[in-house]
């Protein structure tokens, strides 16, 4: 059987070389290449599992032939070899698309790390995370881009910076993140870095010995060894103290920690993904957050839509959030929410995002009576249409129409066919009916005819009594 073949771009004979003999011994095949049009020439000829680039080449750099490898291979793996200490270089790299970076002199333990995390790769098209818990649950086009972007970066081992605000699902990004990529079988280890005091900051993130400070009975790894081999996520990591900042630089430039009391440094292997509610370049305009840190942390950035840029999801978002409850409860059916509610729920304007969703409806499963929540029992203030739209990040929600309860009935209406309401569901379920009769009941071609999710198309037919 033939090996993988390493694509190894090189001026220098001696280092073109010394990596043929450590693919060699790693079972891979190097094929050799000097100059950015030879790589970009062999590259049309074969194919590669890996290709390792040198940054500076004769007739151009290595950030070209990421570029070139981003646009035409996007599947393929590149890693950026720099001179030592050249952080900017290593920046620049991963910013054009390269999963990982190894610096000069050549270390064979970062090699082989890096190789075998490349390998580690899932292919182009691998099928969406679902796994329960960790879903992104939605299909605006605010969602959908998400979904797409979690997928590219999760092929990078460049450092990820996920801002959003509070409740959007920050840690949830990056968990999704973490699962699709060369790390996901190492741990995942998540930390509030508002959480810890000042003082215990740096014992709990690098580790200390035994005997360091007052109260050290034992060995301590720390957070960035816990996560030795996946990812370290560093949540509010604003909230850091500036003397923790320098030290986390240095931990992420050099991927190297100093436990407290420890003479010598040591080597760790994690991918850093921080996030924040904040706004991280006015923190740095404030002073209160370093420059260089904050370029490194956000080599990689994602934004987490707030849940009134997509109101369009809640009903999608309501349902699965209904399920987990009536799961967590034991409850003998999944509750479900009527019209009157669902509409409340798709004008109210959210500043707690889907936390708030749910938590609005783990108190209304517990207020309602039976299986069905009403609008009384989501117990929601009334809300001002101006006020929602009077923040700048907020985009308009659809209006909300009024409840049944205090709509308005003309004597036309009360003598022809009974309330508005009771009129609409008529037609509604006209319409579902004919559509179910068109896809001889299969309700999976009936949603899709309606223009509704499945979801959707299921809680209607139990409501309108169609089954």
């Amino acid at each position: 059987m033939s090996r993988a073949r390493v694509l190894v771009v090189d001026d220098e004979q001696d280092i073109r070389d010394l990596l043929g003999v450590a693919l060699a011994r790693m079972e891979l095949e190097a094929v050799p290449a000097e100059t950015v049009d030879q790589a970009r020439r062999l590259l049309g000829q074969q194919s590669f599992r890996l290709c390792l680039t040198d940054m500076r080449l004769p007739d151009g750099n290595g950030i070209q032939l990421v570029e070139t490898i981003q646009q035409h291979y996007p599947g393929l793996p590149v890693a950026v070899i720099t001179a030592y200490g050249n952080a900017q270089a290593a920046v620049d790299s991963l910013k054009a698309g390269a999963f990982d970076f190894v610096s000069k002199p050549l270390q064979l333990e970062d090699l082989r790390r890096l190789v075998d995390d490349a390998l580690k790769l899932p292919g182009a098209g691998i099928p969406e995370v679902d796994g329960d818990g960790d879903r992104l649950i939605g299909d605006a086009p605010a969602m959908q881009q998400l979904r797409a972007l979690i997928s590219r970066v999760a092929r990078s081992q460049a450092p990820l910076h996920i801002s959003g605000e509070s409740g959007t699902g920050k840690e949830r990004v990056a968990r999704l993140v973490h699962q699709r990529s060369a790390r996901k079988d190492g741990p995942f280890v998540p930390v509030n870095c508002g959480a810890i005091p000042s003082e215990l900051m740096e014992s709990e993130l690098f580790g200390h010995i035994k005997g360091a400070f007052t109260g050290a009975l034992q060995d301590n790894e720390g957070l960035f060894r816990a996560a030795e081999g996946g990812t370290l996520f560093l949540d509010e990591v604003a909230e850091l103290p500036l003397p923790m900042q320098v030290k986390l630089l240095r931990a992420i430039q050099e991927r190297v920690v100093r436990p407290v009391g420890a003479r010598d440094e040591q080597p760790v292997n994690v991918r850093i993904i921080s996030a924040t509610n904040l706004d991280l370049a006015q923190c740095v305009s404030e002073g209160r957050f370093r420059q260089d840190l904050y370029y490194r942390l956000n080599v990689v950035g994602v934004r987490t839509p707030a849940l009134r840029q997509h109101p369009e999801d809640i009903p999608q978002l309501a349902d699965y959030i209904l399920e987990q409850i009536a799961r967590q409860h034991h409850c003998s059916e999944v509750p479900l929410l009527t019209e009157g509610a669902l509409r409340r729920l798709v004008a109210h304007p959210f500043p707690g995002n889907v936390r708030e969703l749910e938590n609005i409806l783990e108190r209304a499963v517990t207020l309602c009576e039976g299986s069905t929540i009403s609008e009384q029992a989501l117990q929601l203030q009334a809300v001002d249409p101006a006020a929602a739209l009077a923040s700048p990040s907020a985009s308009p929600a659809p209006a909300a129409t009024p409840s049944p309860a205090v709509q308005p009935t003309t004597n036309h209406e009360a003598t022809d066919g009974g309330s508005l309401e009771s009129r609409l569901q008529n037609v509604e379920r006209q319409a579902i009916i004919e559509a179910l009769e068109a896809t001889r009941w299969n309700r999976t071609r009936a949603a899709e005819k309606l223009g509704l999710s499945f979801r959707q198309l299921r809680y209607k037919i139990r409501k309108l009594g169609i089954e």
